[in-house]
């Protein structure tokens, strides 16, 4: 079986067993950004913290943030971590915002998806797997979101080596699956979901949707999960949240909520 077919037979498998992870767990794709900046390096539950810290203070809006005094901005998030690292991180992300599209994050995430995900890597603090996540869950377009659990996974599955980065896992599942928004969105949660039940550091192989499928449990820590210059992120736990829509979504292509 070739990498494409398994890893559409992957997808097919994990949506029978799971359904559908209704993610990213938000109200606007503004506080899609904020917390995609927020949960680099914590657990989403510390990011829940420090959003509602946010919310509460009305200041899950880019201008607010802007004019917020630095010392203000890191204590509202501080229960993600490393808080005055990430406040100087959304502060840099609002400069770069007003300095470049005059508070606009359509006019950012819109365009060409390749110049937008150049521009958003050159901000400070913002990497691949925040930039793709921004992209899929802000914007909806279709870029596929690579974290530690989707390395694991195609590790121990044999679809990748311990050799593999990140644009190469990437170009993996752009090449191998139609270029589709809600299918990107889905499948990385699910990839996120079994590898929180099973794949986990130590797998645990009985009840995996994809333990019928080829793999090794023990080949997991290799160079395709290292950090990537520290800005890894630990995904939240969608299924708690029904989100409304308050914010007009930034997409071309509707967000998939069933």
């Amino acid at each position: 079986m070739s990498h494409r077919q398994t890893l559409r037979q992957f997808y097919e498998t994990l949506y029978a067993a799971y359904g559908p992870q209704h993610w990213w767990p938000a109200d606007s794709p503004t506080e899609v950004v904020i917390g995609a900046i927020l949960t680099q390096n914590t657990a989403w539950t510390n990011v829940e913290r420090a959003i509602r810290n946010l919310r509460q203070r009305g200041a899950l809006c880019w201008s607010t943030l802007r004019e917020m005094p630095a010392a203000e901005r890191a204590e509202l998030i501080r229960p993600s971590g490393t808080f005055r690292v990430k406040a100087r991180r959304l502060k840099a992300f609002v400069d770069h915002l007003w300095t470049h599209h005059a508070g606009s994050l359509e006019s950012l995430l819109g365009g060409n998806l390749d110049t937008a995900r150049r521009e958003l890597l050159s901000i400070d603090g913002i990497g691949p797997e925040t930039a793709d996540a921004i992209l899929l869950y802000a914007a909806n377009r279709p870029t596929f979101v690579v974290d530690a659990y989707t390395k694991r996974v195609l590790r121990r599955h044999h679809l990748i080596d311990a050799t593999a980065d990140y644009e190469t896992i990437r170009r993996l599942f752009h090449d191998s699956l139609p270029c589709d928004v809600p299918m990107f969105n889905e499948y990385h949660a699910l990839l996120v979901e079994v590898g929180k039940r099973h794949c986990k550091s130590k797998a645990e192989c009985e009840g995996c949707p994809l333990q019928h499928f080829a793999h090794d449990a023990a080949a997991w820590r290799s160079a395709a999960e290292t950090p990537n210059r520290g800005r890894s992120t630990r995904r939240p736990s969608p299924k708690r949240y029904a989100p409304a829509q308050r914010e007009a979504p930034l997409s071309r292509t509707p967000r998939r909520t069933s």
